[in-house]
């Protein structure tokens, strides 16, 4: 017994829909949108016509219209590009789509600072930093280093204040000479 289109376009949106959550007037525009798409093919079958084939846009690929902002939830990260639900939107993951953290947060414009991680586990990498004395040893590091660099700029600075003074005595000599 053959299928009708409209039963193989039912199952491939349930299957769909058990994978992400989608809206009622998500599921109703993805069935028309399978059940097209398979009369389209159909036609083409039965007609003897090559279709041609061609990779779906970012946006139309995502299954359901996620804001950035809501991308990033309490317990997981939905990537934008694939809808994939994990707790750390990892660079590997991204190769799959052909792009870099960067790009992606580019793309969806996520400030350079936003980690791509669930926000329950950026909250407990925070607290593990702060016990083990990350922001305070942070903060000392960077004023040794600016005070070891303002030490290197001090004799820098008299060095090319005495190198400047005795081309001015040079000149005068050679003025005086001629």
């Amino acid at each position: 017994m053959t299928k009708k289109l409209i039963e193989i376009a039912a199952e491939m949106v349930q299957t769909q829909v058990s994978l992400t959550p989608m809206t009622t007037a998500d599921i109703a525009f993805s069935l028309r949108q399978v059940f097209i798409t398979l009369q389209q093919m159909q036609k083409a079958e039965t007609a003897g016509i090559d279709i041609e084939v061609t990779q779906p846009a970012a946006e139309e690929a995502a299954p359901t219209k996620l804001s950035p902002a809501d991308s990033i939830q309490n317990d997981k990260v939905i990537c934008l590009e694939c809808g994939t639900e994990m707790r750390q939107l990892t660079s590997k993951h991204l190769v799959s789509h052909e792009m870099s953290q960067k790009e992606y947060r580019k793309k969806y414009g996520f400030s350079v600072g936003t980690p791509l991680a669930a926000k329950s586990l950026t909250k407990a990498r925070s607290k593990a930093a702060q016990k083990r004395g990350l922001p305070e040893k942070l903060q000392k590091y960077m004023e040794a280093r600016r005070q070891a660099k303002a030490k290197v700029a001090a004799p820098k600075a008299a060095t090319e204040a005495v190198t400047a003074s005795k081309a001015k005595r040079t000149r005068l000599r050679k003025k005086n000479a001629v």
